[in-house]
């Protein structure tokens, strides 16, 4: 009997741990000069649930963000969009329970009274205040939890591990767990070495097929980012991250993603030139592919994070193409959920995705066991992967024989569970 090597997955390059970043403690506060905080202001039927968050720079900063392209956007990303602009921000506030989404004008006058709350309680201009909100779409959104909850979550900041978890708690919807990672690490800037810290919380469980964003992320770091430094590395995070998550194919209407960059940690300011930029950009990006892996591995009724690799594509938005026919094919997702190593259903989403290849020349491994080579089924032990599948992650590679291009997607299988969630999302 013949016997098959596994695929080799491409390692990754310029990653964070190349440049000397580790892990650490504090979420979106590691960053000098951070403060946060999440308190309950009554937009959920618990009292005793967090659900409004405030993050907070101590001085006005560099900030960037990206937004969904969901063309019913809410209400906040609307007054956001067009504040960030400026490059320059102090804060952000963001409410769970509630989308303010299909909310008309009024909607857009709620939004940028909250922002007026927290400019007042906080000492600057209003326009430097920024927006999130999550929850059910179309209901208005009533200023009365604000009034109480913003003076509260001001008074509560504060730049500690516990500040930046209890944000990540109160921006929550069907997520299980919060969703936080931070790194720190030594860069040089040409003329001297600074110590950058890069963090930030996310929430995303279901409604998630990002576009330039993700529901909702905070991120920041104390590197002295220029706007336009900001602005590239969150992009190309996001573009690499967030943007390759998806749990059910479905973009958000409320999808943002804030940057803050104090500049804490020193020295002349960092831009697209600088030696340090590659070091903070891989920084940025490892904090955001952590907070991407756990939004797919909560997805709505998940029971494994499942990473797709799409090898030998004959161009990038083949092998994108062919990895997100995957990772969305109910098939493949309930296939999973099942603990059936079928991968017909992954042979049959490759290939009705519209990209040109032979069958002939696709290979296919399911957990790291070959099952399909040049085409035609490899015999596999399917007690062994039954054993497989008792693990937390689910990997998928395919290789389509066509030429170098690899793209890798993060999805989750798909269960019971999600469909009790989101049938009675409202209810």
């Amino acid at each position: 009997m013949a016997t098959y090597e596994p695929l080799v997955v491409p390692a990754s390059t310029g990653t964070a741990a190349d440049y000397g970043f580790v892990e650490c403690e504090g979420g979106v506060c590691a960053a000098r000069g951070m403060r946060a905080s999440g308190v309950s202001a009554g937009f959920r039927n618990d009292p005793n649930r967090r659900d409004l968050a405030l993050v907070a720079a101590d001085q006005t900063c560099v900030c960037a963000a990206t937004f969904t392209q969901n063309r019913f956007c809410a209400a906040p990303v609307q007054v956001s969009r067009e504040r960030v602009a400026r490059g320059k921000a102090r804060a952000v506030v963001l409410n769970s329970g509630n989308a303010n989404a299909s909310t008309g004008e009024p909607g857009v006058q709620v939004a940028q009274a909250v922002a007026a709350l927290v400019a007042h309680e906080l000492g600057c201009d209003e326009e430097e205040v920024l927006l999130g909100s999550t929850g059910v779409i179309g209901v208005p959104l009533e200023l009365d939890g604000f009034q109480v909850g913003v003076p509260l979550a001001v008074r509560e900041l504060e730049h500690s591990v516990a500040g930046a978890h209890h944000a990540a708690r109160a921006v929550m919807t069907t997520d299980t767990i919060p969703k936080e990672s931070s790194y720190v690490g030594t860069v040089s800037t040409g003329n001297a070495e600074i110590e950058v810290h890069v963090g930030g919380f996310v929430k995303g469980s279901g409604m998630i097929q990002p576009n330039m964003a993700t529901m909702l992320a905070v991120l920041a770091t104390d590197a002295p980012l220029t706007p336009k430094a900001a602005q590239s590395a969150l992009r190309s995070a996001v573009s690499q991250t967030f943007n390759k998550v998806t749990v059910d194919s479905d973009t958000s209407t409320n999808d943002s993603c804030f940057l803050f960059a104090t500049g804490c940690a020193g020295n002349a300011p960092i831009d697209e030139g600088s030696p340090a930029y590659p070091a903070i950009v891989a920084a940025i990006r490892a904090v955001c592919e952590d907070l991407a892996r756990m939004i797919a591995a909560d997805g709505e009724g998940a029971t494994k994070l499942v990473t797709v690799d799409v090898l030998g594509a004959a161009t990038d938005e083949d092998a994108e193409k062919v990895a997100r026919s995957i990772a969305n094919s109910p098939l493949v997702k309930t296939a999973i959920f099942g603990h059936d190593a079928n991968w017909g259903r992954v042979a049959a989403a490759a290939g009705k995705c519209g990209v040109e290849f032979s069958q002939y020349n696709v290979d296919i491994d399911l957990m790291g066991v070959p099952v399909l080579r040049a085409g035609l089924p490899v015999p596999m032990d399917e007690e062994d992967m039954l054993r497989r599948f008792e693990g937390p992650e689910v990997p998928i590679v395919i290789a389509l024989g066509e030429g170098e291009a690899h793209a890798r997607v993060w999805t989750c299988d798909l269960t019971h569970e999600y469909i009790v969630i989101n049938g009675d999302y409202r209810t």
